[in-house]
């Protein structure tokens, strides 16, 4: 099976980045356009992406300020099933993100276009947690 795989350093603190990948506020900041979720193991969440993309995950790992992890249990065919992880640590003035998004079925073109969009979002992660900046979600993809 393939995986999405990328590595960055964000210069910002493992509890901001924790914080900004495990919390609703912190992922409607940068990723989805609205969510719900608590980090913790077994937790549901709802992530919004507009209308038709109301996608769930179920929380499989959750280590405060240095792991967290999702399954994807509702969303396009290609994603239902598959793994986000995040692996946190530190790295001088800041975080060491190792990002993962494993358990895809097939080299497509939709897991093409989510390698590049997951690049594209994680660049979002680290703007907000170096310099405050919050694109809105409408110009995401362009920013």
């Amino acid at each position: 099976m393939p995986d999405i795989l990328h590595d960055l350093l964000i210069g910002a603190p493992r509890p901001d980045v924790f914080r900004a990948i495990t919390t609703p506020a912190g992922l409607d900041a940068w990723w989805s356009l609205d969510s719900e979720g608590q980090a913790q193991p077994g937790s549901e969440w709802r992530l919004g992406f507009g209308p038709g993309f109301e996608w769930r995950a179920r929380v499989t790992r959750c280590v405060p300020d240095s792991e967290f992890e999702w399954e994807i249990t509702r969303a396009d065919a290609d994603w239902t099933g598959t793994q986000v992880r995040f692996h946190l640590r530190d790295d001088g003035a800041g975080t060491a993100l190792r990002f993962e998004h494993t358990g895809w079925p097939t080299v497509n073109d939709h897991f093409r276009t989510s390698s590049c969009c997951w690049a594209m979002y994680l660049r979002l992660l680290r703007k907000l947690l170096e310099d405050g900046t919050v694109v809105p979600y409408g110009r995401r993809l362009d920013a």
